[in-house]
């Protein structure tokens, strides 16, 4: 009698972990399916204006440069 309740344990426990995993992964399908048409590179629309750079990057030698380099920490 105890080994048909282990089973039955058993059993319930691998019919929950097969239900969270069913469930796992049709969320992931459902999140890759709602980002999946997301156009992060489409043109903005409204008086967005295109930053092309640093406008007193042209003019810092290098050591001012190096020195920007390790006070940002990149």
């Amino acid at each position: 009698m105890k080994a048909v309740s282990l089973v039955l344990h058993a059993f319930k426990v691998f019919i929950l972990f097969t239900g969270c995993t069913i469930l796992f992964y049709y969320g992931i399908m459902w999140v890759n399916q709602e980002y999946q048409n997301y156009h992060r590179y489409d043109e903005p629309e409204g008086a967005a204006v295109k930053v092309s750079g640093n406008a007193d990057s042209a003019d810092s030698g290098i050591l001012d440069r190096l020195i920007l380099f390790y006070l940002n920490g990149e």
